[in-house]
Formats: C-alpha cells, sequence, structure tokens
C-alpha cells in the first residue's frame, strides 16, 4: 500500500491567509537564496483552523539547517504573534534537501505526505511513493526514543501548570501518533485528526484501550496530575518499544 498526501489541496481560510502570506515574506526577506521552499501541516492549510486555539505548523526545506539565524527566526514569530493573537503559536522546523532526498521514510514521508508545499518548487515530488511496510515504521520511528526522553524530561522538571499542562497535551500526541504509525498496515492511510487516531487506535491496536483513552484525554487538556499522567505514558512507550523490537526482530528472521 501506498501512502497518499495527508492534505492534497490548500485550503486556508480567509481569516488566515494574510498571516500565512506575512510570515512567508518575512522569512524570505530575511533568508532569502537560502530557502529552497516552504510547506504547511495541521489545521491552517486544511481549513479546519479555529482562532485562539490553532497552531501554524511550518516545515521550511533548505541547503543547510545551520545557515539559518534562529534568533532571527525568534523575532519575526514573536512579532506576528503580536500581530495576529488568534495564532496561538508558531512552529517552524528545518530540514535539508538532501535529507529530504535521501531519508524518504523520515524526511521524505514528512514533506511528501504529512506536508502540502505553500511556497517554492515542491521537493516532495522527488521522493519516491512510500510504501507501508515494517521497514517503513521502523525507520519512522528511528527518533521517537529521542523524542520522548527529552519531553519526558522537561516535564519532569516543569514547576509551572501552565507548562506542565503544554508539555503533557504535546506528549500526549507524540505517543498517540507513535502508537498510529505501528497500525499503517492496517488502515493503509496516514490521519492527523486526532479523534479518528483515536478510534482507528481502538479498532486496531493490541495496547489497552484505557490507555488510550487516557492519552486522549490528556491530549484534550485533562487536569490529570504529572505523577498520573507519566504513568500512563510509561506504559504507552513501553508497548510502543516492545512492538518495535519484535518489528525488528521479524525483519531480521526473514532476511535469514
Amino acid at each position: 500500500m501506498i501512502l497518499e498526501k495527508v492534505i492534497p489541496e490548500i485550503n486556508i481560510q480567509n481569516e488566515y491567509k494574510e498571516f500565512v502570506d506575512t510570515y512567508m515574506d518575512e522569512v524570505y526577506a530575511e533568508f532569502k537564496t537560502k530557502i529552497h521552499s516552504m510547506y504547511m501541516c495541521g489545521s491552517i492549510p486544511k481549513g479546519t483552523a479555529t482562532p485562539f486555539k490553532s497552531d501554524a505548523d511550518f516545515t521550511v526545506v533548505c541547503e543547510n539547517p545551520a545557515d539559518i539565524d534562529y534568533e532571527k527566526l525568534s523575532e519575526i514569530k514573536d512579532r506576528l504573534l503580536k500581530k495576529y493573537p488568534f495564532v496561538t503559536k508558531i512552529d517552524t522546523i528545518f530540514c535539508s534537501i538532501h535529507d529530504v532526498i535521501n531519508k524518504p521514510n523520515e524526511w521524505g514521508f514528512w514533506i511528501k505526505v504529512i506536508c502540502i508545499c505553500v511556497r517554492g518548487d515542491d521537493i516532495g515530488a522527488k521522493v519516491p511513493p512510500i510504501v507501508i511496510s515494517p521497514a517503513f515504521i521502523l525507520d519512522l520511528n528511528t527518533d521517537t526514543k529521542e523524542e520522548v526522553e527529552r519531553v519526558r524530561h522537561w516535564l519532569s522538571n516543569a514547576d509551572d501548570r501552565p507548562m506542565q499542562t503544554r508539555y503533557i497535551k504535546g506528549y500526549s500526541k507524540r505517543l498517540l501518533r507513535a502508537l498510529y504509525s505501528l497500525i499503517l498496515e492496517d488502515t493503509g492511510v496516514w490521519k492527523d485528526d486526532m479523534p479518528d487516531i483515536k478510534n482507528d487506535l481502538l479498532k486496531y491496536c493490541g495496547i489497552d484501550s484505557s490507555i488510550i483513552d487516557d492519552l486522549y484525554a490528556c491530549y484534550l487538556d485533562s487536569d490529570v496530575s504529572v505523577e498520573q499522567f507519566l504513568r500512563t505514558a510509561d506504559e504507552a512507550y513501553r508497548y510502543i518499544e516492545q512492538t518495535l523490537q519484535a518489528m525488528a526482530a521479524s525483519g531480521r528472521s526473514s532476511e535469514r
């Protein structure tokens, strides 16, 4: 099975168009020839964003992410968040042309399947079709352990309740998506709407359904304590790690 694009066409709502154009204009003006193309994912390019609730998620493909002055980028973000207060946050990821082309199951997947090009030439067209397979699922989770450990550390050391809530929400979302990656051979499609992810997990995932329900509740800003959340999160990650290890072992056995 080949993964189809999550967002087949751009459908930005009128109230977000000026913000998107202004942000892209300022990023291009600041970094000029260093940028190859810009992409978006999430609710804004799909046309389902909710003012004062939805984030703006950009990805920039460039020759070398190390050439980007991230302090200048932060200044642009801060200025536009004041100008457009209905945007809750601006997330911008940078990746290299080399990684998109040479890591098709990681950055190639992100650009080709998850994102949609909003400015420049779509480099995702150069990425070969993404075929769902155990090897693809393993590649997709290459950085999962590192990301989970990093966010867990931040959450464990956060002493401000609003920050704890933000980390819990983000950590829940990351775990639910990692769990969803494990059932791609069952679903045949990548979904990024959390209610759909939850429903498919309850249908296909072998983990205890209460863990899925708890993670989803935390994603929706449940007032759970950090300690209680981490017990659920650790159990979910153990399942993810064990499933990936079994998948890798099965792949090695089939190669013999």
